[in-house]
C-alpha cells in the first residue's frame, strides 16, 4: 500500500481536489515552510508571510484545477501564486511593514552555511544581509530569494516568475553584483560579512 507521504506533489493535489483531506494535510506540511520563508524573505514581515501562506493554500483548494504539470512543478506554481499575494500585501502595507526587523531565528536563516562569524558579529552579518536583500528592487529580490535562499533551480524559478531561464540568470547575476556593493561596507565593519560578499561575487 502506497503511503501518502510517498506520493508526489502532483499526486497529492489530485487527491486533494477529489476531496481527500489527508492528502491536503500532507501537501500542506510539505510545502508550507518554503512558501512561508519565501514570503518572509520577500516582505520582511512574519505577519505578511503568515497571511500569504494561508492565501496560497486557500487558492490551491479553490482553483487548483488550473495547475498544469506540463508547465512546471507544483512547488514552482505555488511560489508563483505566493509571489502575487506578496505583491498585493506589500501594496497594502508599505511602508509600515517593509524593511521591518526580522525575528532572530529568521534573520539567522539568511546566513550562508558554515558562516564563521559568531556573537555580535554574526548578528551584524544577519541584519546587514537581511537589509541588503530587502532593499533590492523586487524583480532582483525575487531571484535571490528563489535561487539562493530557497535553492530553486533556474527552471523552477523561471516557471514561478513566468519568464525565460536566461532572464533568471541575468537577473541573478545583476542581483549578486548589487548585493556585493551593498555588503562591502558591512564587510569592513563585521568580519562575518566577508564570506557573504565573496559568495555574491562568485
Amino acid at each position: 500500500m502506497t503511503l501518502l507521504t510517498d506520493l508526489t506533489d502532483e499526486q497529492l493535489l489530485r487527491q486533494t481536489l477529489a476531496g481527500d483531506e489527508d492528502a491536503f494535510t500532507v501537501l500542506y506540511h510539505r510545502r508550507q515552510g518554503p512558501i512561508f520563508r519565501f514570503a518572509l524573505h520577500m516582505s520582511g514581515s512574519a505577519q505578511i508571510a503568515e497571511e500569504v501562506t494561508q492565501d496560497v493554500f486557500m487558492f490551491l483548494l479553490q482553483r487548483g484545477q488550473g495547475f498544469d504539470a506540463e508547465r512546471g512543478a507544483l512547488g514552482a506554481y505555488l511560489f508563483g501564486v505566493a509571489r502575487n499575494y506578496v505583491r498585493r500585501a506589500l501594496e497594502r502595507n508599505y511602508p509600515e511593514m517593509m524593511l521591518s526587523s526580522p525575528v532572530e531565528d529568521e534573520a539567522a536563516s539568511l546566513l550562508v552555511e558554515n558562516d564563521p562569524s559568531e556573537g555580535i558579529a554574526r548578528r551584524q552579518t544577519s541584519a546587514a544581509l537581511w537589509k541588503a536583500v530587502l532593499s533590492l528592487p523586487e524583480h532582483y529580490r525575487e531571484v535571490v530569494v528563489l535561487c539562493d535562499l530557497q535553492e530553486q533551480s533556474y527552471a523552477d524559478a523561471a516557471a514561478a516568475m513566468g519568464c525565460a531561464i536566461g532572464t533568471i540568470r541575468s537577473r541573478l547575476h545583476r542581483a549578486h553584483d548589487m548585493l556585493s556593493k551593498k555588503l562591502q561596507h558591512s564587510a569592513a565593519v563585521a568580519p562575518g560579512m566577508a564570506s557573504v560578499t565573496a559568495r555574491c561575487t562568485s
